[in-house]
Formats: structure tokens, C-alpha cells, sequence
């Protein structure tokens, strides 16, 4: 699980209109009908084909723990695809994304100023550019690492540097030691 990977998807996720299904043989069931077939939805989950037609048909009620996380992770990247587009194109577009985080931020500028690192609870609006370059990169398959230099350049340019209207000669902005980041559309 990648804290930069996650979010933005997570953020999309709370736009949904209806839950996603919560028991394992309705989450086979959909992944069954998404895939056209059990034998697809057996090779993706990594389990027989029959293990997957015993849980359509709520023979088996409780999987193991990793196939109960990946069976979970496969039905909501398919969840609601619709609603899901829409919904990055408004934050890619015109509504942005909101970070919430707590890490130490620090920044590198010219001598003179104070550069240190520091604790910083933040809680920032990202133009819908960076809401765009986030997503785009997420589904170029970015690294965590790429995700979070983006994240830094929109905390740069909308904390720091206020849009362009203060601390210009600002180089580079430097995310360590996260305790938490939080999305937000």
C-alpha cells in the first residue's frame, strides 16, 4: 500500500454513488460478470476455478485474508467506472484536489534563509493542474516517489510561493517523514 498511490483513488472513491458490494460471494459475483467468466476471475484472484464458482454460489462465506484484501482491491478499482471518470476529470478540470498532511516539509533557497525542515499540518487546495498530473501519473503507473514529488510542487507553488506571490526564488520543496496524507476532491 503506497500512501501517494492510494489517496488519489480513495478520493474518487468517496464520490461514489452506491457501496460497493461487501460479502465475498456478491464481490465474486460482480467480478465474475465484470471479467465475462470464472475462469478470468480465477486467473486475476490467483485461486482454481472452481474456488470461484463455490463462492458465486455462497458455498464458501469467509476467504483467507489476502484473497479477502485482493477480492476487496479488484472490485473497487472496477467499481463504478462511470462515476469515476467523472469525477477526475471535475478535479482534473475544475474543482482540483485537497491534501491534508502531516510530515516534515522543509524546502532548498538561496543562503539567508531559514531552510530547515520542520513538523507542518497542512491542509492545502492543489489547482486542478496538479489534479491532472496526479492523475495522469497514477494511471502511467507512476512511483509512489513521482506521486509525491507532484504533491511537493503543488504544496511549493500554493503554500509557499501563495500562487506566485511571495517567495520566488523558492527551488525545491522536500517531503520527509509522513505520518499521514489524506485526498480530498
Amino acid at each position: 500500500m503506497s500512501l501517494f498511490g492510494d489517496g488519489p483513488d480513495a478520493a474518487v472513491q468517496k464520490s461514489f454513488t452506491r457501496p460497493a458490494p461487501k460479502s465475498a460471494g456478491a464481490r465474486m459475483r460482480y467480478l465474475v460478470k465484470q471479467l465475462k467468466g470464472t475462469k478470468p476471475a480465477a486467473q486475476m484472484l490467483r485461486i482454481s476455478q472452481r474456488t470461484v464458482e463455490r463462492y458465486v454460489k455462497d458455498q464458501i462465506k469467509k476467504p483467507r485474508p489476502d484473497l479477502a484484501a485482493r477480492l476487496e482491491r479488484e472490485v473497487k478499482k472496477r467499481w463504478q467506472p462511470q462515476i469515476r471518470a467523472k469525477a477526475r476529470q471535475r478535479a482534473a478540470t475544475t474543482g482540483g484536489i485537497i491534501i491534508d498532511t502531516r510530515a516534515r516539509i522543509g524546502y532548498i533557497a538561496p543562503v539567508g534563509t531559514t531552510d530547515d525542515a520542520r513538523l507542518r499540518h497542512l491542509t492545502v487546495a492543489l489547482p486542478p493542474q496538479y489534479a491532472a498530473r496526479l492523475f495522469d501519473a497514477q494511471q502511467a503507473g507512476a512511483s509512489d516517489q513521482e506521486l509525491q514529488q507532484i504533491t511537493a510542487e503543488g504544496v511549493k507553488e500554493m503554500y509557499f510561493q501563495d500562487g506566485g506571490r511571495r517567495a520566488g526564488q523558492l527551488e525545491q520543496v522536500r517531503f520527509t517523514d509522513i505520518e499521514h496524507i489524506e485526498f480530498d476532491l
